[in-house]
């Protein structure tokens, strides 16, 4: 599933994320939201949120339930 629309991303959801410092690579990383950050409706880049542990990055890849754990 994609992250660009706001309606899909719901606190708590596991997702993964490409961080700023990780635009240029493309690297994600696996987190769960903790806030939204992103006000629009959809943003063709992905939805900005904020991670439990404080990170913050676009949604590239919402994860299905039961997906396992965070990585820490």
């Amino acid at each position: 599933m994609a992250g660009q629309n706001r309606s899909e991303i719901r606190p708590g959801l596991q997702v993964e994320v490409v961080l700023k410092a990780d635009q240029r690579t493309g690297k994600k990383t696996r987190g769960v939201v903790k806030d939204i950050l992103t006000n629009s409706a959809n943003h063709p880049h992905g939805i900005k949120v904020r991670l439990a542990d404080g990170q913050v990055g676009r949604v590239c890849t919402i994860l299905p339930a039961g997906s396992g754990p965070v990585p820490k």
